[in-house]
Order: C-alpha cells, then sequence, then structure tokens
C-alpha cells in the first residue's frame, strides 16, 4: 500500500501537475489563423449565436463540452474532503469521458455557502455546456440538486453516483439472475443501504420490473411505520413488520449492498434462497469479500466494486457513452428511459463473444458468458457503438 500510495502520488505530480490540459482543436500558427481565431473574424460566429443560440452547438465546442461538477461533500470513500481535495477525482473522471466517449471536460469544484448558492453557480455557468455531470455529492440534498437542476436547465443534467451506478447495477442484474434461472420480476431483493445510489438503483429496478424490494438502512428496515419516516424515501417504504436485515434475508434472492465493509454477516448469506445473487458493492472494502461468501455455499454469483475481483460494477461503463448518445441526440434531459436503453445494451453485449482486444488489454485466455463475466470490461471497445446509439435513439423516440 505504501508503494501504492507514491506510486499514485507521482503519477498525479509528473511530469505536470494534474490529469488534465486544453489544447486547440484549430490552427493557430499565422496571422492570417489569428484573424479567424480572434479578432476580428471571431465576431462573425458571436453574431450567428445572438441571432439564434442553437448556433452554440455549430461554432463552438458546447455540443461535445460537459461540466463535471462536485461540492466535495461525498468524495469516493473518503467522504466530507472539500470541494479543493475533489478535484483529482473531477480530473480522473474527465479522463474517462475523453478516453472512453471522446468528450472534453472542465471540472469544477464549488464552495458554495449553501445549497441555494450552489444550485445558482451552477445555472449561471450552464451555458457554457453541452451537458452537467454531478459527482460526489451528499444525500440528501444530492436529490434537491438534482431536481432543481433538471427543472431549470434545458441540458442533460445528471448525478452518476445515483443514476450511474442505477444502470450498472440493473444491467448486472438481468444477465445474474438469467444465469442463475430467476426473473427480476420474480425475484426478492433487500438492499443494504438507502442513500443515493441504493434509492436510485431501486427505483431503477422498479420501472424495470421488480415487485419486491425491501431497503435496509443503518436503523434498519426502511418500513412505514418508522418515526424518522419524513426524510426516508417514502416510495421505497414497506408496510412490514420485518425490522432488520437479519428479518429480511431469509429466502431472498438478492442482496445489493451499497454501505460499508463487512456489512453483511456471512451466516446471513446461508438463509438466503437457492441460487442467490450477491451485489457486494462498498468501496473498497465490500459488505463481504467473495472468498468468504463462496465458502458459505457454492451456489452464489457475485459482484463487486473492485476491479481485482470478477464482475465490477465500474460506472465508467454507463457514463461516457450515457452522454455521447445525449449529447448525440441534443437530448435536454437524460430520462428513465434513456438509462434503461443503457442498462439493456450493456446486458446484451456481455452475452457476446468476447473479441481478442478485450482479451489483450485484461491478459487474458478467455472470457465468455457466465458466473465469472456477466458485466461488460471498461476496455471494451464496442461499448461506445452499442450503448451510446442506444441512448442517442431513447432519446429521439
Amino acid at each position: 500500500m505504501a508503494n501504492l500510495k507514491q506510486q499514485a502520488l507521482d503519477y498525479h505530480e509528473f511530469p505536470k501537475p494534474g490529469k488534465l490540459s486544453v489544447e486547440s482543436s484549430k490552427p493557430c500558427a499565422t496571422a492570417a489563423d489569428l484573424s479567424l481565431a480572434y479578432t476580428p473574424g471571431v465576431a462573425e460566429p458571436v453574431r450567428e449565436i445572438h441571432k439564434d443560440p442553437a448556433n452554440a452547438y455549430k461554432y463552438t465546442n458546447k455540443g461535445n463540452l460537459v461540466a463535471v461538477i462536485t461540492d466535495g461533500t461525498a468524495v469516493l470513500g473518503l467522504g466530507n474532503v472539500g470541494a479543493l481535495a475533489g478535484k483529482p477525482v473531477m480530473e480522473g473522471k474527465a479522463v474517462l469521458f475523453k478516453l472512453f466517449a471522446g468528450i472534453d471536460v472542465f471540472d469544477i469544484e464549488i464552495k458554495a455557502p449553501s445549497i441555494e448558492a450552489f444550485i445558482e453557480t451552477v445555472v449561471n455557468i450552464a451555458p457554457t455546456f453541452g451537458g452537467i455531470n454531478l459527482e460526489d455529492i451528499a444525500a440528501p440534498h444530492c436529490f434537491r440538486i438534482e431536481k432543481e437542476l433538471k427543472e431549470r436547465l434545458d441540458i442533460p443534467v445528471f448525478h452518476d453516483d445515483q443514476h450511474g451506478t442505477a444502470v450498472i447495477v440493473c444491467a448486472a442484474l438481468l444477465n445474474a439472475l438469467e444465469l442463475q434461472g430467476k426473473t427480476l420480476s420474480n425475484a426478492k431483493i433487500v438492499f443494504l443501504g438507502a442513500g443515493a445510489a441504493g434509492c436510485a438503483c431501486a427505483r431503477l429496478l422498479k420501472i424495470m420490473g421488480a415487485t419486491d424490494i425491501t431497503m435496509v438502512d443503518r436503523t434498519g428496515v426502511v418500513h412505514t411505520g418508522r418515526a424518522d419516516i419524513a426524510v426516508l424515501p417514502q416510495d421505497l417504504a414497506r408496510d412490514t413488520t420485518a425490522r432488520s436485515l437479519a428479518d429480511v434475508m431469509p429466502n431472498s434472492d438478492v442482496f445489493i449492498g451499497v454501505s460499508a465493509a463487512n456489512a453483511l454477516p456471512p451466516e446471513l448469506v446461508k438463509t438466503m434462497a437457492s441460487k442467490p445473487v450477491i451485489f457486494a458493492l462498498a468501496n473498497p472494502d465490500p459488505e463481504i469479500l467473495p472468498s468468504v461468501a463462496h465458502a458459505q455455499r457454492d451456489d452464489i454469483i457475485m459482484a463487486t466494486g473492485r476491479s481485482d475481483f470478477p464482475n465490477q460494477v465500474n460506472n465508467a461503463l454507463c457514463f461516457p457513452y450515457l452522454f455521447r448518445g445525449a449529447l448525440d441526440a441534443r437530448a435536454k434531459q437524460i430520462t428513465e428511459a434513456m438509462q434503461i436503453a443503457a442498462a439493456k445494451a450493456l446486458a446484451e453485449l456481455a452475452r457476446e463473444p468476447v473479441p481478442q482486444v478485450v482479451l489483450d488489454a485484461y491478459n487474458l485466455k478467455e472470457l465468455k458468458f457466465g458466473k465469472e463475466y456477466f458485466i461488460p470490461k471498461p476496455f471494451d471497445p464496442r461499448l461506445l457503438e452499442r450503448v451510446a446509439p442506444a441512448v442517442a435513439k431513447a432519446a429521439l423516440e
């Protein structure tokens, strides 16, 4: 770990600080070039955009520019580290946007005195961008921020910690259930963690056909009789006498953890239905290690949030292509239909033969649809050609 720490610090410091730079997309080597790039030539696109704001997509990079914005209140697993300390993560997000989908990004870290000030700041800078990716913003104020921005802006606003996670979880679960001979409509699903990611996952699964979902948080089961129901996701609260994780795990088909390390006791795994699915997504340490879960029984399918275990639930499988499709369709928002289209495209891709370029990228001899592979790999070049068009099609429809 000490070696990894120094490697990471050196990576970010040398040969020059940070992971981003701005480069010109047009030549500017002569006096003639300069007269076109700046005065007097630049006045012409200014006039055209003034006449019709839609011309900004024609004469500027607005249509391929996304803002990755944070307040630093929920950075990775590090918590509220502040806006400035969140900048390396936002730069990293920008790298993935560019690498996987050719999308340019400005990372923006906002230190605002209030939620209202944060919202107003984003609204005021929004004309620059073709889309807004909200990142690492803590619940519950992330819900209000996203809702108000979606209502006030005419470009896509997407909180990746919520909906990006939801898209990947839904895609992975469709395939995991198929491998286990089960269906989404009949599966008994238990969530441990009722924050931004957990609620978004549960809601998208419900839209896609799930009928039996129970949410559990630090206090216990999210039920309609709780004294703190006013601050809970009321649409996901159940009228039930169950009060604890131990009450709801017996005979469950699916466990989805978006909570904390080692939060799933091994003995509860034994109580699940036959051929269960376990998604232990806490990072860097999952709710239960695959080795521990498999030691309890041999009929489990698992996914985690880590790259060193099979079936990583990685948001990089979603947000670059979701935004690529939205930008290409010039969508004004990212709808549930677009998210579902992305999830289904991801699920379908994992069932196809894996090309050699993917095997080479991961130094593998073989990879095929099954218990060890039911989510596509992030370096699969087919993601751009499959997911983005599916999203764009859903947007246009």
